[in-house]
């Protein structure tokens, strides 16, 4: 384990500790937050992966074609309107190799989802 040392002005220093890093007890737990973005209110839902100070770091991992890819945003402290942590996602026990073979089957299945045609 590394030790980070922070070099803090000698005036202030304790009015400047508690507003630093807020969000830093939370690292790595899925969070659930509104931002605001110009007009526009947002909500995201992603890991918690840093807390600079001044923003937080939400991340999210997903699966595509086959591969694994991650998206990060950075959200500044001034735009966060609610944050709160949320319950994991249980993960599901199929594969995601399964789900696009049962997918398939239903396709296959006559009269599955047929379009219904009104006559004109």
């Amino acid at each position: 384990m590394v030790d980070t040392i922070v070099l803090l002005p000698a005036q202030n220093s304790a009015a400047i500790l508690p507003i630093m890093a807020r969000y830093s007890a939370i690292l790595g737990r899925r969070i659930v937050v509104t931002y605001r973005a110009g007009d526009i209110v947002l909500p995201a839902t992603g890991n918690l992966a840093a807390d600079s100070g001044k923003s937080i770091f939400l991340e999210e991992s997903y699966q595509q074609q086959g591969s694994v890819k991650t998206f990060r945003w950075e959200i500044p402290y001034p735009c966060i309107v609610e944050l709160s942590e949320v319950p994991e996602i249980p993960r599901p026990s199929a594969s995601v190799n399964e789900a696009r073979e049962a997918s398939a089957e239903s396709v296959r299945q006559p009269n599955a989802l047929e379009p219904k045609i009104r006559p004109a």
